[in-house]
């Protein structure tokens, strides 16, 4: 008969011998700890410490943010996503930072007439690295034509990196000087040929 049935016997042996280990292993285990030490059983100077520590810390509500964040040293040599995160980070801080306006405090401001962009200056956004945000910080500071770009020394760029944050940089990196001359003179076609396509 065990010559018939061995495939059975020696499955039954081997889950045996598990059952049997599993067993024996559980029982060599040692009994679970009851007691867990806590700071109190140390005595009560330590509790009485760690509780002046807490009590002595300022309360997180008097925080002060700074007023202003300035740009990491390396945001001039940074482009592209890293610019744009440094300038939406000011924002959100700057816009902590004013106070709320009252709607009945001050009256409704009369909207300025439209100017069309060419009785403005020239259209400086086809000069390639120059977006909304550098558009809108180049006409605050009276920069509006080509020519005035084209005219740039060093040293106003020098400047000009001073005010521009984040976009530090960017003037040189992208060759404005260069582009705009191009543009002043309307030479499209060498633009074209070293910029790529207005």
């Amino acid at each position: 008969m065990i010559s018939a049935n061995w495939l059975i016997f020696v499955v039954a042996l081997l889950v045996g011998i598990a059952i049997a280990y599993w067993l024996f292993a559980r029982a060599s285990r040692p009994a679970p700890r009851q007691h867990r030490p806590d700071v109190l059983d140390e005595g009560a100077a330590p509790a009485q410490r760690n509780q002046a520590l807490i009590d002595d810390a300022p309360p997180a509500a008097q925080f002060t943010a700074p007023v202003h964040i300035d740009p990491p040293a390396m945001a001039g040599t940074m482009a592209g996503i890293g610019e744009v995160i440094a300038v939406a980070a000011q924002e959100e801080v700057d816009a902590v930072k004013t106070p709320p306006q009252t709607i009945a405090a001050e009256p409704e401001p009369t909207p300025a007439p439209a100017v069309p962009a060419e009785a403005e200056g020239d259209d400086l956004r086809k000069i390639k690295g120059l977006g909304p945000k550098m558009l809108t910080l180049l006409h605050a500071l009276g920069v509006t034509r080509f020519a005035q770009i084209a005219a740039w020394t060093e040293g106003d760029l020098d400047e000009l990196d001073g005010k521009l944050g984040a976009f530090a940089g960017r003037p040189r990196r992208d060759n404005w000087v260069e582009q705009a001359r191009l543009l002043a003179s309307g030479d499209t076609g060498a633009y074209e040929g070293k910029f790529g396509k207005l």
